[in-house]
């Protein structure tokens, strides 16, 4: 049987990002890539210039016409940037009921353009986080929803998964990008207990432009396939780390470049 996942986010038309970036590591990592636009961005490398809502009777249109046909195995939430969205995407969930969930808070491009209204950050917590089979906030994300500092070091960081957990949330992968020293390194904490690390070297690139929907969506196709969570994450964070390293070869745009999901496939000149 073929995998299929299904990604429930916003539009990226300089394609690094979002709904874009999702499908892309989707179909690089051998799962069909169905999709759910909550919102259309004018985006490019540089930025943020105007984001347009997808009315929620229209979301959940979406939902229904893929849920109600496609097998999903598995379901990344991305950009929802208004609370009458997320309120749709949560009645469409209990609807379907469905696989694994994978939600990724993202708030703000790497831009730094905000993606979302302020009064949303609350929405999301109450009505996604117990939905959620994962979440998986950087650091910057994590601090806003507790309204606290962002973590320094691996204690903050298990204190902050922590308290997430104590939101509603059933696992959360505690992304590390943010953070210093040589070592990129993101924490999975589960509601059991079960705490893993997962670290890659930092490699120095300006082409970051869709990390974080990238790996949501990785970690999404290997839950699809049928990997357990820490097989996913582990397995999602190699491959992100290599888009990363082989994402100067894309030379695309003049600002924050994407990485390079088909890093595998296409030929790239060293």
């Amino acid at each position: 049987m073929t995998a299929i996942a299904l990604t429930i986010a916003g539009s990226d038309s300089g394609g690094g990002a979002g709904i874009q970036a999702d499908l892309k590591t989707f179909s690089a990592l051998g799962v069909y890539g169905a999709s759910v636009l909550t919102a259309l961005t004018a985006q490019n490398t540089h930025g943020v210039t105007a984001i347009h809502d997808v009315p929620p009777q229209f979301v959940r249109a979406q939902m229904d016409a893929v849920l109600g046909d496609l097998s999903v195995d598995a379901i990344k939430i991305g950009m929802l940037s208004r609370p009458d969205v997320i309120l749709a995407v949560a009645a469409g969930l209990d609807a379907y009921k469905p696989r694994p969930v994978v939600l990724d808070p993202v708030m703000v491009a790497a831009s730094g353009d905000p993606l979302l209204v302020p009064e949303a950050v609350q929405v999301i917590i109450a009505e996604l986080l117990p939905r959620a089979s994962l979440i998986t906030p950087n650091l910057p994300e994590a601090a806003r929803m507790l309204g606290v500092a962002a973590a320094i070091g691996r204690d903050d960081m298990r204190i902050q998964a922590g308290a997430l957990l104590g939101l509603g949330a059933r696992a959360v992968l505690l992304k590390g990008g943010h953070g210093e020293g040589p070592q990129s390194e993101d924490l999975l904490l589960t509601a059991d207990g079960s705490e893993n690390w997962f670290s890659a070297p930092r490699h120095t690139t300006r082409n970051t432009h869709g990390t974080g929907c990238t790996l949501s969506s990785a970690i999404t196709a290997g839950l699809a396939r049928g990997l357990a969570l820490p097989d996913a994450v582990a397995a999602a964070k190699a491959y992100v780390t290599a888009a990363i390293r082989a994402a100067d070869h894309l030379a695309i745009g003049s600002g924050h470049g994407p990485v390079h999901h088909f890093h595998a496939v296409w030929e790239t000149a060293e």
